[in-house]
């Protein structure tokens, strides 16, 4: 088999002097992107910093650069759990090296968190997060805290609206967002609104994005917000050189030039775009991923994939083998628990999934990673050649000798890197990380971006907050704001408040009268989210957790009815057993966020292979593509004969009333069509008339990605015909 490699040219970033005013370290030098971002977090005139720097460059310390000189306090919101512990860390590491006269005091809070938290103390969630957010100089959050408490989520129904935002958005003057390229269209939509709430009824506040090269649709609605922002790029303003020999190396050195990163070799592996294609390749390689941690002592290595059910079935595989050589392995996903998840980064080898590939800082210098396009391909690389060596358990410092990447890549795009005549990349050819990133997100799948969601279903977060200022208790306060908050929304989203407002009153009406109620409207409830509900979520009693407190899960059904063994439980034996644990190991486990859970199951294993499964409805699929809109469906159920207990799951599912959307054409068609992201939630469903097609010739998508699908359908409508949809 032809070996397609490359050398990547080490990176380095400039730096500059400190200025009068600025205190660090001794020894230390701030890069150019460090400063230029603390400078425009200080202007006046600025409300929104970009900073793109590169992985690894430092963009948290630009970040923080302001608190630790006692002159801001911030906000930090962070996309995952592990990202947020990793930036605590950071964080408390660079108190300790600044030794700030005013030590800024931090806390970190997740749902979880907060919910124990609570429950500990007695008292509200609203108050443990106002407890959490005072007399702190830095909050470690999740965006999503962030949406529900300006939402009012957390609120009994006679508080003020403001209760919590009031006081959070006045205590802090800085509102930081790490990797921020990772939310889509729903995310960007409910931040806009969230910013504009804070710009009309807190002034003077700042916000700071720290991600790849921000989302145009999200600058062009910042200009018509009428925010001032200001993109801190190094690339773009020459300040990264990629030398390629060790004398300039040096001499960058001398100039005192900062290495961010280190020579790596990439190796690309053609594969079969097959469901199990990478997971094949790493059985049949296991002893090749050996020989390299032999050969080279002290190697700390990842591999990066996207399916937690690969990832758990190869895990033993390669810790068994591993353990023979005194070399240990770990796993970091979505299903993995806290202990499991903290142990693993300390391991020579980490199996995991996106878990580990946003933003966390782990030492290694062997890569082996999949993709899914071409953003999760620069993710996922950017988290080698970052560190010279790490210390070991005994105290010990290893130097790392090489940085080895492998990609598993899908054969067409290795025949557009290598093998046509105009191809960028020769095998052996030595290139930098710029010229790298270009290629691949010209020549990789491109991941519709969802342009039509702001106009569509952006609004109705903006008709919410809208409508939460006209409450009794601060109407008159926040007046003006109102009215500015409106024209700024119909600006930005280029839809009128007063269209919006017909659409949430048509959809609650529909929900009403087709299921006789007389409350709720679950359309306006997912659009006025943050990642839409899960209607599909179950609980999980984890056989396979090692620490018993930690066995309590929740995936979504799915992801269960293909890849997990299980059987059902009772919702009353689940939480029998939950509290039986909590009370013998003496560890509060958090209880809300099975609440909402359709099903609750034992998981005894995972399969070795996908089971084959489809949705059904017990209407006409028909008469519900044609109607080309989003609507709320009951009668959905499960199709799997060989599934002892999918009746039980069916009796419960049948009855929910579920927001969806429906096309009548196959799941890979629509996913290539419209450049649907890899985990986008479409499935196959049929009725009574096509149960037994070879595909299902209908499709059906849940919650956000209803709502997101739904800003798309129109391109399958105007080919047969229809009428042209507008936003």
């Amino acid at each position: 088999m032809t070996e397609y490699k490359i050398v990547l040219k080490p990176v380095y970033s400039e730096t500059v002097e400190t200025p009068q005013g600025i205190e660090i370290p001794d020894g230390w030098r701030l890069a150019w992107h460090q400063l230029e971002t603390f400078k425009a977090l200080q202007d006046p005139d600025i409300d929104v910093v970009f900073n793109t720097a590169m992985t690894g460059d430092g963009k948290s310390l630009a970040a923080y650069l302001g608190v630790l000189q006692g002159n801001t306090e911030a906000i930090a919101l962070y996309p995952t759990n592990e990202l947020a512990r990793d930036q605590e860390n950071q964080i408390r590491q660079y108190v300790e090296n600044f030794q700030p006269r005013n030590e800024p005091r931090i806390a970190r809070l997740n749902s979880a968190e907060l919910e124990l938290y609570a429950e500990n103390e007695g008292i509200k969630k609203s108050a443990a997060i106002a407890t959490h957010g005072s007399q702190r100089e830095i909050l470690i959050a999740n965006p999503d805290i962030f949406h529900y408490l300006h939402r009012g989520a957390y609120l009994m129904p006679k508080d003020s609206p403001d209760k919590l935002w009031g006081r959070i958005d006045k205590d802090f003057n800085l509102f930081i967002f790490d990797e921020f390229h990772v939310f889509s269209a729903p995310q960007i939509a409910s931040v806009l609104n969230t910013m504009l709430l804070i710009h009309l009824t807190n002034r003077r506040k700042k916000f700071l994005f720290l991600s790849a090269t921000p989302d145009e649709q999200l600058l062009d609605r910042l200009d018509k917000a009428r925010l001032r922002y200001k993109l801190i790029d190094p690339k773009a303003s020459g300040k990264y050189q990629f030398p390629d020999t060790e004398v300039r190396s040096q001499q960058l050195e001398q100039d005192q030039w900062r290495l961010v990163t280190r020579e790596i070799a990439l190796h690309f592996v053609p594969l079969e775009s097959a469901s199990k294609a990478s997971e094949t390749w790493l059985k049949d390689n296991l002893n090749l991923v050996l020989q390299h941690f032999l050969e080279h002592r002290g190697t700390k290595g990842a591999i990066i994939l996207n399916s937690i059910a690969s990832v758990k079935r190869l895990t033993p595989l390669f810790a068994e083998t591993f353990a023979k050589y005194g070399l240990t392995v770990g796993e970091n996903t979505g299903l993995s628990s806290k202990t499991v998840k903290e142990r693993s980064l300390a391991c020579d080898l980490v199996l995991g999934t996106s878990t580990i590939d946003v933003g966390v800082d782990f030492k290694i210098n062997f890569l082996i990673f999949e993709s899914a396009d071409s953003g999760s391909f620069i993710q996922r690389l950017g988290r080698l050649g970052r560190h010279q060596g790490y210390v070991n358990t005994d105290g010990q410092e290893i130097k790392f000798d090489r940085f080895v990447a492998y990609t598993l890549a899908p054969n067409y795009l290795i025949e557009r890197l290598f093998e046509k005549a105009d191809s960028p990349f020769t095998t052996n050819g030595t290139y930098d990380r710029a010229f790298l990133s270009e290629n691949i997100y010209t020549t990789y799948r491109k991941i519709n971006d969802f342009k039509n969601y702001y106009s569509r279903w952006g609004a109705l977060q903006s008709f919410d907050l809208y409508r939460k200022l006209g409450h009794k208790t601060i109407a008159q306060q926040y007046a003006a704001s109102r009215d500015q908050f409106q024209a700024d929304c119909e600006q930005v989203f280029g839809v009128s408040l007063g269209k919006v407002a017909g659409k949430v009153k048509a959809c609650q009406m529909e929900w009403q009268e087709k299921f006789h109620k007389d409350k709720g409207n679950p359309i306006a409830e997912d659009a006025s989210s943050f990642r839409g509900s899960s209607p599909l979520q179950c609980g999980l009693y984890d056989m396979t957790e090692p620490n018993e407190g930690e066995r309590f899960k929740t995936y979504d059904l799915t992801g269960i009815l293909s890849n997990l063994e299980v059987e059902p439980m009772t919702e009353a034996a689940f939480m029998r057993l939950l509290k039986e644990t909590s009370e013998r190991t003496g560890q509060l486990i958090p209880k809300s966020r099975f609440e909402y859970c359709m099903g609750f199951m034992k998981l005894l294993s995972y399969r070795d292979e996908r089971s084959n499964w489809r949705f059904t409805y017990n209407g006409d699929l028909r008469e519900v593509a044609d109607s080309w809109k989003i609507q709320v469906l009951s009668g959905i159920g499960i199709w799997q004969p060989d599934n002892r207990w999918i009746d039980k799951v069916n009796e419960r599912l049948k009855k929910q009333a579920i927001v969806a959307y429906v096309l009548n054409r196959p799941v890979a068609e629509i996913k290539a069509k419209l450049l649907l992201p890899m985990h986008f939630q479409i499935y196959g469903i049929c009725d009574q008339q096509t149960l037994l097609d070879p595909v299902p010739s209908y499709a059906i998508a849940f919650s956000s990605s209803a709502l997101l699908l739904d800003t798309l359908a129109y391109t399958f409508k105007n080919k047969k015909g229809g009428e042209i949809w507008i936003a």
